[in-house]
């Protein structure tokens, strides 16, 4: 169970880190109460398996798949420019926290 936690806490980080950049420094109302509700989940999700789970790991997978998803984001939106060195240098990222679970 605290591994699908952390993932989900996670993925609340990629949208925490998504909203910060569309709040316009904080002014932007809603893009700050989202940041807000999902740093919370973020963060909580990240204590609850942390109660189980070793620290570095914990941490290597909750920024990886922040990071990561962050990026297919900004991809995707065309927020940031898309390369086929990008996407391999993120699948590999994803490979690596694929085998902290597995190495786990």
């Amino acid at each position: 169970m605290a591994w699908v936690v952390l993932i989900v806490s996670g993925v609340f980080e990629a949208v925490w880190a998504t909203a910060l950049g569309r709040s316009a420094g904080l002014t932007k109302l809603w893009p700050s109460v989202l940041f807000f509700t999902a740093l919370a989940a973020s963060m909580g999700g990240l204590a609850y398996a942390m109660k189980t789970l070793p620290t570095g790991t914990s941490y290597a997978v909750w920024v990886g798949v922040g990071a990561s998803l962050a990026v297919v984001y900004g991809m995707a939106t065309g927020a940031e420019p898309f390369s086929f060195l990008r996407a391999a240098l993120i699948a590999g990222l994803v490979g690596c926290i694929v085998g902290l679970k597995l190495v786990a």
